[in-house]
């Protein structure tokens, strides 16, 4: 089938045409590594992992480059104090490069536990700063950069005079742009307020600084990705992707520099997902309305009534389409848990073969698999697929019962489809009974009938169940902090 895109350039739909035949280039903006990754992050990158998902899926060979921000990213262009890794790791009294090790570490960890794919390549900036030193350079030779101050900064005047249009991906008419931008301490040596840094010359107190033509100094935010995905994807590629609050001024910015560094367009199909709500609210740590992903997953937060297992949160995630704002509710991810222990239930079904196969089937399977491929070409729509799926679900159960037929070559389809797009395209995972969980669960009730005999001064009892355990294998050690068990 066609695979259609929504492109964000475009505000439309437009058929899918890789730039080299069953080849793709995609370029993701990764995290910037001065904090913990929030849930509406783990949304974006979820929703790029089934996009990634669903083109190896469908054939196709991606190389995905998703980049770690671990410098350079300033809240204004006017304030080098606002650099948030020298102001974290001032907070931290850390250096700055282990602000990056640590939350490094945790964006990946915390990915991982929600099943999701590594890229294919995983570029930094703090390894890229000679290209985006050549790259403000070239752009500089070419009228459309210029130095003030050892800052190097891209004149978006005059990128509008040569009949280039700065603001076409958000839609922006810049003669607003500059109407509404309001002065910033330190900008007096930018020619215009909506000019971005490409190179911020470092303060003497800047501890991230790296030597540059125009003195000692650290990259802009905006110029890494330009950087980085010419390196690995080229001048064009097929699709860039991030979440919608990185399209103005991010990818526009990074829609400029490409345009006035190489004369063309820096990318075919801009792809964006939308923000994660909470209880119908904008999650936000000013309002005490946010949640860590490891805090929903364990259950210590004071929003959801219980933990869930991470492939509960990427089933209830995957329920939304992408480009669509996801609210997240107590009563929405237990119906999402139900909905997904009815999905596996399903699938062990066809596994068990307690049902007799037929010459006729009263389900078709061709015609179900074609609306299933509809959906996942239609812009990715998961929401639409995963309701096909669960046309299959019903008939399934119904088979169970008697109540429908199957021949034995449209069951094999049905499962492997079944499969394939549960694991292998939502990236969902089968939650096996943990075993260490139930074994934890069961000490700690042999721990409260021992600790019950003793202050009932039953010791006879207690020390049975202490001298068991040891016999089994496992000691319990009573210390200040409770009793704790160790299995030898």
């Amino acid at each position: 089938m066609t695979l259609k895109i929504y492109n964000s350039l475009s505000g439309e739909k437009e058929i899918f045409t890789p730039i080299h035949d069953n080849n793709v280039g995609m370029y993701v903006c990764g995290p910037t590594v001065y904090s913990n990754v929030h849930l509406g992050n783990v949304r974006t990158f979820m929703s790029f992992d089934f996009i990634y998902r669903s083109l190896a899926h469908l054939g196709y060979k991606v190389r995905y480059v998703r980049n770690i921000t671990d410098a350079g990213h300033l809240t204004d262009d006017g304030d080098v104090d606002n650099d948030r890794f020298v102001k974290q790791s001032r907070l931290e009294k850390l250096e700055p490069m282990e602000i990056v090790q640590k939350y490094t570490v945790d964006f990946h960890k915390v990915l991982e536990v929600f099943n999701l794919l590594p890229p294919t390549i995983e570029p930094t900036a703090t390894g890229h700063i000679l290209e985006q030193i050549e790259l403000a350079q070239k752009l500089i030779e070419k009228g459309f950069a210029y130095e003030s101050n050892g800052s190097v900064y891209f004149d978006v005047l005059e990128y509008n005079k040569r009949g280039l249009n700065y603001g076409e991906l958000s839609r922006r008419n810049i003669e607003e742009l500059f109407a509404n931008t309001r002065d910033l301490d330190g900008q007096n040596e930018k020619k215009n307020p909506q000019d971005f840094a490409l190179w911020k010359a470092a303060s003497p107190a800047h501890i991230m600084r790296w030597n540059s033509p125009w003195g000692e100094g650290f990259p802009g935010w905006h110029l890494e990705c330009t950087a980085m995905s010419t390196k690995y994807l080229g001048e064009k590629f097929d699709i860039h992707g991030g979440g919608m609050d990185l399209k103005f001024p991010h990818h526009e910015c990074e829609v400029a520099q490409g345009k006035a560094c190489n004369g063309t367009e820096p990318v075919n199909y801009w792809m964006h997902a939308n923000m994660l709500t909470m209880n119908g609210q904008r999650m936000s740590k000013s309002t005490g309305n946010y949640i860590l992903p490891m805090e929903l997953v364990s259950g210590k937060n004071d929003f959801f009534e219980k933990a869930f297992h991470p492939t509960i949160v990427r089933f209830n995630f995957m329920q939304a389409h992408y480009r669509s704002v996801l609210d997240i509710s107590n009563e929405a991810m237990v119906a999402s848990e139900k909905g997904f222990q009815r999905l596996m239930e399903a699938l062990k079904v066809p596994s068990n073969n307690d049902f007799p196969t037929t010459e006729v089937s009263s389900f078709d399977v061709k015609a179900w698999k074609e609306k299933c491929y509809a959906a996942l070409t239609d812009d990715f729509n998961s929401p639409i697929l995963i309701a096909h799926l669960f046309e299959a679900v019903n008939f399934i159960f119904k088979l169970k019962d008697g109540k429908e037929t199957i021949t034995e070559n449209d069951l094999q389809e049905l499962k492997t489809l079944m499969n394939d797009f549960v694991f292998d395209v939502l990236g969902l995972q089968n939650i096996e009974e943990n075993n260490n969980e139930k074994l934890d669960q069961t000490l700690q009730v042999l721990i409260d009938l021992r600790n019950q005999a003793r202050k009932s001064k039953n010791f006879d009892l207690s020390d049975q169940i202490r001298d068991r355990l040891l016999a089994e294998g496992i000691e319990l050690k009573d210390g200040r902090e409770g009793t704790t068990y160790s299995i030898s």
